[in-house]
């Protein structure tokens, strides 16, 4: 991300690259580590991304988002809304209700967070980007203050009754970031 980041030219599409790690921990740029609250095995990364704590793992369709947000014509802050809006139509495709909230970034599901964003933006460009919770192991969440929020509950489509894998839904989560940006005012000379 960062190569393809500090790269691109004015001329460089932009992209969405959709994956899932192993197991990790990441903290955010000004994240404290006192919010790893619990001893684990898992390893702890510090990174350049926005935001506090979170966990990545098998079962989290993550979407990290290349975009060029000065020929997009748009603020960090519209960024944001455009994947929380993502995250909150892909969930009404399920007949889930996700909220987004101002005080927290991400989205929620009965104040639980099932979708967490982080992003870095470097040379007026966007990397890193959306985790959503598929159906992964929600007890490595235990281990910390999600986000840096003690006590904050998390959940999963698989916790909420919907049975698929994270790479199935690869193909839906682009669809729904794909039409978010362009939906947005400030999309419509995105090349994403």
């Amino acid at each position: 991300m960062k190569t393809f980041t500090e790269t691109r030219n004015d001329n460089t599409p932009d992209e969405i690259w959709l994956l899932q790690h192993p197991p990790i921990y990441t903290l955010g740029l000004n994240g404290d580590p006192q919010h790893l609250i619990q001893s684990t095995h898992i390893p702890l990364v510090k990174t350049d991304r926005g935001g506090q704590i979170t966990w990545h793992g098998p079962g989290q369709l993550i979407a990290y988002i290349l975009l060029d947000l000065r020929r997009m014509n748009r603020g960090i802050r519209n960024t944001v809304s455009c994947l929380e809006a993502a995250a909150i139509d892909l969930l009404a495709s399920y007949g889930i209700t996700g909220i987004a909230r101002m005080d927290a970034p991400g989205v929620y599901v009965e104040n639980r967070k099932i979708a967490s964003i982080g992003l870095r933006v470097s040379r007026g460009c966007t990397y890193h980007g959306l985790s959503l919770n598929v159906n992964p192991d929600l007890s490595f969440f235990s281990a910390i203050n999600p986000c840096g929020y003690a006590g904050l509950g998390v959940t999963s489509l698989q916790t909420l009754g919907i049975e698929s894998e994270a790479a199935a839904l690869g193909p839906a989560l682009s669809t729904a970031l794909i039409k978010s940006f362009s939906a947005s005012k400030a999309g419509r000379n995105s090349q994403l």
